[in-house]
């Protein structure tokens, strides 16, 4: 089997996962941009990407998508997955069935797609995963509970991935980006539960949503990253002789990754509640 350089991508319709495409095509790669509704990465294929429509939680969809790189290329070369969506609010006010769902998709996608790309992988004896995670699977908010969980999920994931594949050749990295440049915040704010179910919690909640709109506002004090500038650490990952296994982009991820392993627990606690909102009674 010969090394197969095609790469498969989740999330595509926007933000980073497109950006990635974009960049990917541009690089010479046979890029497979991937989104639930395919009218959304359709732009994708005038760019040169293959456009396909993969919902990480429906099995048949991302088997027919595996299958089709498989025919193409002999093997997924390169897997980035990269779909994901958060859910916010505190612990106790927040849905389990939506908090499962979110699990479903930034966590059991991930890995049942993982799953599917490692036998053709391993055949060829090499092979690259990238998993986009974020600053938040070092550490959680108030409010950013359940997200940062499955994001600490990823990287749990990532770590036991990461040596259980290197005897096969299987190279797995995690992009950890701060803030991005995106729709996000809107889209993460719209999950807060209504006022009328927030109880004690309804003042917190809109001082969160007050704080992640300010996070995301465009403007130079914010050091919200750019799209394209995650895409770049993903190539950088899929370029490297010797891949990292984590990959922090921005100076917020940084820094802030830095303090969580730095300070003491009772410490950082002191940090956030500076800089973040936590309710009050």
């Amino acid at each position: 089997m010969t090394n197969s350089r095609a790469v498969l991508i989740t999330g595509c319709s926007s933000g980073v996962g497109r950006a990635t495409a974009l960049r990917l095509v541009e690089a010479g790669y046979p890029a497979y941009a991937t989104a639930r509704r395919p009218e959304t990465v359709a732009p994708l294929a005038g760019a040169g990407a293959t456009t396909l429509a993969v919902d990480v939680t429906d099995e048949e969809s991302m088997t027919a998508a595996v299958a089709r790189v498989e025919d193409d290329h002999g093997a997924v070369g390169v897997l980035i997955n990269n779909a994901a969506y958060g859910l916010q609010g505190a612990v106790e006010t927040v849905n389990l069935d939506q908090a499962r769902a979110q699990f479903e998709t930034n966590l059991f996608g991930l890995v049942r797609l993982t799953q599917l790309v490692l036998p053709a992988m391993r055949a060829q004896g090499r092979g690259r995963i990238i998993n986009v995670s974020s600053m938040g699977g070092h550490f959680s908010l108030p409010g950013a509970g359940f997200l940062h969980a499955s994001k600490h999920a990823v990287e749990a994931i990532s770590d036991a991935l990461r040596m259980e594949l290197r005897p096969f050749g299987v190279a797995v990295s995690v992009v950890e980006p701060g803030p991005i440049r995106t729709g996000f915040g809107e889209k993460i704010n719209a999950t807060l539960p209504p006022a009328a179910d927030s109880g004690p919690y309804g003042r917190f909640h809109a001082e969160v949503a007050a704080r992640v709109s300010a996070a995301y506002e465009p403007k130079f004090t914010n050091m919200v990253l750019s799209p394209e500038k995650v895409a770049r650490t993903i190539e950088r990952a899929i370029h490297s002789a010797r891949p990292h296994a984590r990959y922090p982009v921005g100076t917020m991820a940084r820094g802030a990754i830095t303090l969580s392993r730095l300070l003491p627990d009772a410490s950082l606690d002191a940090v956030i509640r500076v800089v973040f909102p936590v309710p009050r009674r």
